[in-house]
């Protein structure tokens, strides 16, 4: 317990996309259970106030709010949001991600345009806004949430997924050294198939289950080492690890969460 006690998280994507827990979900339910106080930022305001009221209802410190990643003014107005409450940022999460399928001949450039402002853009404006109060400080961290699709072929044609989520990898290299002078430091997270309600609720076609998602989780469980999907709490707890003093000494790399599978590819 208290492996971030004191500190205050600004998560985005705080919100699950449907019932169980999400990657974001979980790591602000995780960062209060340790000691912080969340910020659960999402572009679903119940999904926030969701995942706020679990964590105020376990005793811990939390406010919701709605806004757009897209969208730098709403950003900006997030992170005041958290200023005001808390007075400090000690760890950005970045957590926002959608999946579309299509490979580059296939994909229409408004589906293009849209995967890159919510995958990647929405960095720039958490970044951008959190950074200097960071500075500020002389400390933070921050933990950005890609993908084994930026680095490998999972089976699946979703090549704006991939990029992004392959983009996020030197984003985070280059905040990581910039800023290491001034006490910051940022790591991304690799998760492999995991189950989570992103992924139940938006892949079974591109496994060809046409909307049976045991039949899914089943092909994507046999294609894992240990024989079955990773989940939300171990995306999380690898958060917790980076976002702590426990990992002073670790910045500017990348933690694969995958069972194993990237090991085989």
């Amino acid at each position: 317990m208290d492996r971030v006690k004191g500190k205050v998280a600004f998560v985005s994507g705080a919100g699950s996309i449907g019932p169980g827990w999400g990657n974001g979900k979980a790591v602000s339910v995780l960062y209060a259970r340790e000691g912080a106080s969340v910020l659960c930022l999402d572009v679903n305001g119940d999904a926030a106030e969701e995942t706020a009221a679990l964590i105020r209802e376990e005793g811990g410190r939390a406010i919701a709010f709605a806004a757009d990643v897209t969208d730098g003014k709403a950003v900006a107005e997030a992170v005041q949001c958290c200023m005001d409450h808390y007075g400090r940022i000690d760890i950005l999460h970045n957590n926002v991600g959608i999946v579309t399928e299509g490979g580059a001949a296939e994909l229409d450039e408004a589906t293009w345009k849209r995967v890159v402002d919510i995958n990647l853009n929405s960095l720039y404006h958490t970044h951008h806004h959190v950074l200097p109060i960071m500075v500020g400080q002389g400390s933070g961290a921050v933990v950005n949430i890609a993908s084994i699709a930026g680095i490998r072929w999972t089976g699946v044609p979703y090549i704006s997924y991939s990029t992004t989520k392959g983009a996020v990898i030197p984003f985070t290299r280059s905040v990581a050294l910039q800023y290491a002078k001034d006490g910051i430091r940022a790591n991304t997270i690799l998760p492999g198939l995991l189950d989570t309600p992103m992924v139940t609720q938006g892949l079974t076609a591109a496994y060809g289950s046409e909307g049976d998602v045991e039949q899914m989780k089943e092909v994507r469980n046999a294609q894992c080492p240990m024989g079955r999907m990773g989940d939300a709490w171990d995306v999380a707890y690898a958060s917790l690890f980076l976002a702590s003093d426990e990992a002073r000494y670790i910045t500017g790399t990348e933690l694969v969460v995958d069972g194993g599978i990237t090991a085989k590819f």
